[in-house]
């Protein structure tokens, strides 16, 4: 029998299937990327917008109501570009449906047109031969052959199989994912949405459908904006931790409370320390820690270890006293890595996420954010392209407190822009120029092992092989990083008329190969003024911003 109506319950556990179809082939969708850098993260993108989207919705038996709590959380919870999409959509289908208590075969095509329109609009340059278009040829190939007494279950049957069409011709399209041989990643997981939907409709329930993980806690801790470089460091640190007292070699193994006590009372105060067989619990304050780090690893390997800034809780229980003036632009950055965290902190960032390649910050990141700070204003800082529609989408939904994105496509891009602030001026209209004028004319080089085999215009590398992006682009391969960096400078145009070159160290780089790489690039390009930064950024082993 044809289903002729679904309620709001009825709806979310349609949802609920369509996540969980979602996850079970969430690593085959990030597989789909089209670059090869293993930042493929489309799917985890689109679950965990959804899954937002559910653990924040409210159950109702009404429709509208339902998809209008479902709708503002995935809003917050976008990551990515095709998270921001996917948000967009149901918000143009939740706007569409908001009076209609039952959905009917007249509601859902109205719904999907209404959807895909939306996130059309959303995205300032829409390119074809991606979600957007096989979510339009889904519902535009079939909207005239649905009638009122059409089954929603045929009608998402329809649905499915001409975005399955579309997306068949997605490379014919876009001529990346034609030169790497895969169809859209985020037009598959929205089809893997729908399948689940139509799955629960028709008695097919999977087994995680009815299992969400618990919604993410608002971010505790501490302000870090409250210490910087000019700050005072009177408290030192709350140390806490347990060693583990070890047997191997190379471990002292004449272990001595007491002379472990006085060794630490030269090193700070407030101490209490217990030994429990071989197992020590130190609780100590002291401007010190690696001092005792050093010194406790001469016995064994911490279990636990905790260790935090006593000045920056000083200082927030003396903010806590006073009312404060706001700051008429605060600066909001996201980082990978915590070189990263302490530049952009340094040169005056007032909030530091942490995210990027592998983990796009998601609207309501920012949104926490920037109403968290005591600003008039507040500029971002995406520092990635994947980031820039979150950032976008958090700013519409801001109000009160100008919200200005700066799209900043990289860490270098960030860095140069940020470095042109002036933070102690109060003209913000100039500070937004400067942070706009910062990024322009940046080269950003992005040094990596290929993850996959992959081929760009004339260019083809194989797994394994390193390989350096400009811009995002595939520029260079070779089988040796160093010489991949060196060919990939040498590419740009008027590189001899670049004046600057700021060198970000991967995670897990050794400082020796940084050593290298600087005598090389000196050697190589003598008139480029090189600064090194430990970055600690993942996926890539070198990012250079060149100006």
């Amino acid at each position: 029998m044809a289903i002729k109506r679904i309620n709001g319950v009825q709806l979310e556990q349609m949802l609920r299937n369509g996540l969980a179809n979602l996850r079970l082939q969430e690593a085959e969708i990030n597989q789909l990327n089209v670059f090869p850098v293993p930042d493929g993260d489309t799917g985890t993108n689109l679950r965990m917008t959804l899954e937002h989207g559910l653990q924040s919705a409210r159950s109702s038996t009404n429709a509208g109501e339902y998809l209008n709590s479902l709708s503002a959380g995935m809003l917050l919870g976008a990551r990515g570009n095709s998270g921001v999409i996917l948000s967009q959509f149901f918000y143009g289908f939740a706007q569409e449906l908001a009076k209609d208590s039952l959905i009917g075969p007249g509601e859902l095509r109205s719904g999907l047109i209404r959807g895909y329109r939306t996130a059309y609009e959303a995205v300032i340059r829409p390119v074809e031969g991606t979600v957007l278009t096989v979510a339009r040829e889904g519902i535009e190939h079939i909207r005239g052959q649905i009638t009122r007494s059409s089954g929603i279950d045929v009608i998402l049957s329809m649905y499915i199989a001409e975005m399955h069409k579309s997306l068949a011709q997605t490379p014919e399209l876009l001529a990346v994912l034609k030169e790497s041989g895969v169809v859209d990643s985020g037009a598959a997981g929205f089809i893997l949405i729908f399948e689940g939907m139509l799955k629960q409709l028709r008695g097919e329930q999977l087994e995680s459908a009815e299992a969400l993980p618990a919604a993410p806690a608002a971010p505790e801790g501490p302000d870090l904006s409250l210490f910087d470089e000019n700050s005072a460091f009177v408290d030192g640190y709350c140390m806490e931790f347990i060693l583990q007292l070890m047997n191997q070699k190379g471990y002292d193994r004449r272990f001595r409370l007491q002379d472990y006590i006085r060794a630490l009372e030269r090193l700070g105060e407030s101490i209490v320390c217990v030994q429990n067989e071989k197992r020590v619990k130190v609780h100590i304050h002291t401007k010190k820690p690696a001092i005792i780090i050093q010194y406790s690893q001469k016995y064994g390997e911490f279990l636990t270890f905790k260790l935090e800034n006593m000045q920056l809780q000083h200082n927030e229980r003396d903010r806590s006293l006073r009312t404060e003036k706001p700051k008429p632009l605060a600066v909001v950055a996201v980082v990978n890595g915590f070189g990263m965290r302490k530049l952009f902190e340094s040169l005056g960032a007032d909030f530091v996420i942490d995210g990027g390649a592998t983990m796009n910050t998601s609207s309501q990141e920012f949104v926490e954010a920037i109403e968290g700070l005591n600003a008039d204003a507040v500029a971002i800082l995406p520092n990635h392209k994947n980031v820039i529609p979150a950032a976008e989408q958090a700013a519409s939904l801001i109000s009160g407190k100008r919200v200005a994105v700066i799209p900043t496509k990289s860490f270098a891009e960030g860095y140069f822009s940020i470095a042109m602030d002036i933070p102690d001026s109060t003209d913000t209209e100039n500070r937004l120029n400067q942070l706009r004028r910062g990024r322009e004319d940046v080269i950003t080089l992005s040094e990596t092992t290929a993850s996959r085999d992959f081929s760009w215009h004339e260019l083809t590398c194989r797994k394994g092989e390193e390989i350096a992006l400009r811009n995002g682009e595939l520029c260079c391969v070779g089988t040796d990083w160093r010489s991949v960096v060196v060919d990939a400078l040498a590419l740009i145009e008027d590189i001899d008329d670049k004046e600057t070159c700021v060198v970000f160290r991967g995670l897990n780089v050794p400082e020796a190969d940084e050593e290298a790489l600087a005598e090389t690039l000196a050697e190589r390009f003598p008139l480029l003024e090189l600064s090194f930064v430990d970055g600690g950024q993942e996926i890539y082993h070198w990012v250079l911003g060149v100006l």
